[in-house]
C-alpha cells in the first residue's frame, strides 16, 4: 500500500513539477498543445545575425523608444499622468495609444529576461506606479476616454479599449513571469475582472457587437495560464462566440467603416473559409482564438484555424510574408475594409500596405499553430516574416521606421499621400503601433527558437545561441548552436548537457532545403531529411556530441502563382530564408527602378559584406536597364534599347537605408543572357 502511494506521488509530481511555466506563452500545462514554449532567458543569443539584432535592440531600439514615450514626442507616459492627476494637458496620440506603452513595457521585460539589468526593472516599475494611478477604482483604465469629456466608457468600438486591456493583460504576464512581482499583473487583474462584470454573462444590446481589435482574446487566455482562474478563459470563449451572431449594421458605437467584414463579424469563426477584413484585426483574432483553442481543444475551432491559416499563406500572403493587401478596399461580400485583405491572388506591388503590425501577427498566429500541431511549416512562416517583412519596418540602425512595406517603390507618378505610406523610415510615427509590435518581436526571438516536445527539444530557428533548460521529465538539457545563418547553411549544434535516457531532437529543414543533410559526429545519419518537416533525431546523447545541418544556399529565382497578375513574367530573388530586392543606391544614377528586367540566364552570386548594412549576404548578377523612351499609357512595342549592368542586390528588409531609393522585390524576365 505504502509503495502504492509513493509511486502515485512520484507520478504526480513527474506530471506538473517540471512544467516551464515562464515562457512567453505560458503553455505548460495546456493539453492540446504539442509544441511547448521554454521559459524566457533560456535560451540566449551568443553571436550572429540575431545576436547582433538583439545587441541593437538592447541599446538603441528599446532605449530610444523608451525616449520616445516617456517624453513629451510620443507622449503616452504623459496621458497616464494626466489620467492619474500628475499632470495638467491633453491626451495625445492615437486612441491605442496605451497599448503602444503596454508593448514597450513587454519589449524592455525580454531584455531584462537576457541581460538582468536591475535597472530595467526599476525604471518599468516607476511607470507601473503611475498607471496603478490612473486606474480607475473599479478596474477600467484607458487613458484617451478617461481624459476627455465628450467621450465614454464603450462609446465607440474603434476606441480600441479592449484592444489596450489585451495589450495590458499580456504585458503584465510577461513581467510577472520573469521578474516574479505581481504589481502590473494586479492592475491586469482589477481591469479584467472589471471586464468580466461587463460582459459576463453574455452582454445585450450594442456591447454584444463591441469586439473591434481583440487582443483582449490573448491577453485573457495568458491571464488565465497565469492566475489559473478559470473566468478569464471562459471569457475569451465568450468573445469567440459573440462575433458573427449579430445583424450587421451601423450603430452608435459602430459607423458603416468598421462593420462586417472589416471587423470578421460577418461570419462565426466556426463557419470561416476565407481571411477577410483589416488584416491586424484578423491576425490577433485568429492567435487569440488559437489560445482558446489550445486550452479547450475545440476541434471546431481548430479546423477553422487550419483553413484561415492555409487561405492567407496559400493565397493572400506576399513573398516577403507581409499580409494585407491594401490601403482601401472592399471584401468579398462588399463591405469597405481599410488595411487589409482583398481577393485571392490580388497582390499589387506598388500599392502593397503589408502594414508591419500585420506581418508580426501572422508570425504570432503561426507561432501558436506551431504549438498546437507540430510541424515544420509554421515555423517556416515564423522565419520568413521574421527575416523580411517584419526587420524592414525598422532600420538597421533601430531608430526609423516603417508602418507600409509595399514590394516595389517609384517615384514616378506616384504618390500615396498620407502619413503611414513613405519610403524613408521616420523617426516617429503617429500612428505608433507597429514599431513596439515589431521592437518585443526582436527581443522576444530566443524564446521561438526552441520548443519542448514530448520527449525531447525541436529546432525552430536557427542562430548562434546557447540552450539551457529542463525537458517536459525534468531533465537538464544543454545545447550550444554556432552557426552563419542565413548567410551560411551550416548549422552546429554541441551537446553540452544531457540525461543519459535516448530522446528526440527535432530540427526543423526549411521548406526551400532540399538537398538538406544532417550528420551526427560527423557521420550522416539513416532517418530521412526531407524539405518542409521537422527531421527526429533520437539518440543516446552524450555531452560532446555534435549535430550537424548542412543547407544549400542556392540562389533562387522564384515565379509567383499564374493568378496572380501583377507578378506575371516576373521573378523575385531568394537565398535562404532571405528576399532580396534591387534598390536605386545599387544603380547607375538616375536609373528608373521600373527599367530593370533580369535575363533569365543571368548567373547570380553571393557574397557576404561584413561592412555593408550592418553585415549581409549580397547577390550580384547583370541586369537589362530599358534605355527607350516611355510616353503615353500604352504605346507600341518598337525599337527597344538595351543596356547591360551589372547590378548589386540586397535584403528586401535593408533597403531604404542609404537615403531616399527606388525598390523593386519583383523584375520582369527576359529570354537570353
Amino acid at each position: 500500500m505504502k509503495f502504492n502511494i509513493l509511486f502515485l506521488l512520484c507520478f504526480l509530481l513527474s506530471q506538473f513539477s517540471f512544467a516551464q511555466e515562464n515562457g512567453i506563452l505560458n503553455n505548460s500545462e495546456s493539453k492540446h498543445v504539442k509544441f511547448k514554449s521554454i521559459n524566457m532567458g533560456d535560451c540566449q543569443w551568443t553571436e550572429g545575425f540575431w545576436a547582433d539584432k538583439f545587441k541593437v535592440a538592447q541599446e538603441t531600439m528599446v532605449p530610444y523608444m523608451g525616449e520616445l514615450l516617456t517624453g513629451d514626442v510620443g507622449h503616452a507616459l504623459n496621458n497616464f499622468k494626466i489620467a492619474a492627476g500628475l499632470k495638467e494637458g491633453k491626451h495625445k496620440g492615437m486612441k491605442w495609444h496605451d497599448g503602444d506603452f503596454y508593448k514597450w513595457i513587454e519589449a524592455s521585460m525580454y531584455v531584462y529576461a537576457q541581460n538582468k539589468d536591475e535597472k530595467i526593472v526599476e525604471e518599468i516599475d516607476g511607470y507601473i506606479d503611475i498607471i496603478k494611478q490612473a486606474q480607475a477604482e473599479d478596474g477600467y483604465i484607458h487613458t484617451k476616454v478617461q481624459t476627455e469629456e465628450e467621450m465614454h466608457r464603450f462609446g465607440n468600438r474603434q476606441h480600441h479599449e479592449m484592444y489596450n486591456f489585451g495589450h495590458l493583460y499580456t504585458s503584465a504576464c510577461i513581467h510577472n513571469r520573469i521578474t516574479g512581482k505581481s504589481n502590473f499583473l494586479d492592475i491586469a487583474i482589477k481591469n479584467a475582472d472589471f471586464l468580466y462584470s461587463k460582459f459576463m454573462p453574455e452582454p445585450k444590446g450594442l456591447l454584444k457587437r463591441f469586439g473591434f481589435n481583440q487582443t483582449q482574446i490573448m491577453g485573457l487566455v495568458e491571464l488565465y495560464r497565469t492566475t489559473k482562474n478559470k473566468k478569464y478563459l471562459k471569457l475569451a470563449e465568450l468573445f469567440i462566440n459573440l462575433r458573427g451572431h449579430s445583424k450587421v449594421e451601423p450603430t452608435d458605437v459602430s459607423s458603416y467603416k468598421h462593420i462586417g467584414d472589416m471587423v470578421q463579424e460577418r461570419t462565426p469563426i466556426r463557419k470561416a473559409k476565407t481571411a477577410e477584413g483589416h488584416a491586424v484585426l484578423a491576425l490577433y483574432y485568429y492567435a487569440g482564438v488559437a489560445d482558446v483553442a489550445a486550452e479547450t481543444g475545440e476541434k471546431a475551432l481548430i479546423n477553422a484555424l487550419d483553413r484561415l491559416w492555409s487561405n492567407v499563406v496559400d493565397k493572400k500572403m506576399y513573398v516577403t510574408g507581409a499580409c494585407g493587401q491594401t490601403h482601401h478596399g472592399v471584401s468579398k461580400h462588399v463591405d469597405m475594409i481599410h488595411e487589409g485583405f482583398l481577393n485571392e491572388y490580388m497582390m499589387p506591388n506598388l500599392s502593397a500596405y503589408n502594414e508591419t503590425c500585420a506581418n508580426v501577427c501572422n508570425s504570432m498566429f503561426s507561432y501558436r499553430m506551431l504549438g498546437l500541431h507540430g510541424e515544420s511549416k509554421y515555423a517556416d512562416i515564423m522565419e520568413l516574416v521574421l527575416f523580411n517583412s517584419a526587420l524592414s519596418g525598422i532600420s538597421v540602425e533601430g531608430k526609423d521606421y516603417f508602418y507600409a512595406n509595399p514590394l516595389r517603390v517609384s517615384h514616378d507618378g506616384y504618390d500615396p499621400g498620407n502619413d503611414t505610406e513613405f519610403d524613408v523610415r521616420q523617426p516617429y510615427i503617429p500612428c505608433f503601433c507597429c514599431p513596439p509590435n515589431l521592437v518585443r518581436t526582436i527581443t522576444k526571438v530566443s524564446g521561438w527558437a526552441y520548443s519542448l516536445t514530448e520527449n525531447g527539444v525541436a529546432v525552430n530557428l536557427y542562430g548562434g545561441n546557447k540552450l539551457s533548460t529542463k525537458l517536459l521529465d525534468g531533465s537538464n538539457i544543454e545545447l550550444k548552436q554556432v552557426t552563419n545563418y542565413p548567410w551560411e547553411g551550416k548549422v552546429e549544434i554541441t551537446v553540452e548537457k544531457s540525461k543519459k535516457e535516448p530522446f528526440d531532437i527535432l530540427l526543423r529543414i526549411p521548406d526551400w532545403a532540399e538537398g538538406s543533410k544532417v550528420l551526427v559526429n560527423g557521420e550522416v545519419i539513416n532517418t530521412e531529411v526531407k524539405a518542409k518537416t521537422f527531421t527526429v533525431i533520437n539518440r543516446q546523447w552524450k555531452k560532446g556530441d555534435v549535430l550537424t545541418l548542412d543547407m544549400p544556399m542556392d540562389v533562387m529565382l522564384l515565379e509567383g502563382h499564374p493568378l496572380i497578375e501583377e507578378v506575371r513574367n516576373q521573378a523575385a530573388i531568394k537565398r535562404g530564408p532571405v528576399v532580396y530586392c534591387v534598390e536605386s543606391p545599387d544603380l547607375p544614377e538616375g536609373t528608373d527602378i521600373l527599367d530593370v528586367y533580369l535575363p533569365l540566364k543571368s548567373t547570380l552570386t553571393a557574397t557576404y559584406k561584413p561592412d555593408l548594412l550592418g553585415g549581409i549576404s549580397t547577390i550580384n548578377g547583370d541586369v537589362k536597364l530599358r534605355k527607350d523612351n516611355k510616353e503615353g499609357m500604352y504605346r507600341e512595342m518598337s525599337d527597344l534599347k538595351w543596356d547591360t549592368y551589372n547590378a548589386q542586390f540586397v535584403p528586401y528588409f535593408a533597403w531604404a537605408n542609404r537615403g531616399k531609393a527606388e525598390m523593386s522585390v519583383w523584375i520582369p524576365v527576359v529570354l537570353g543572357d
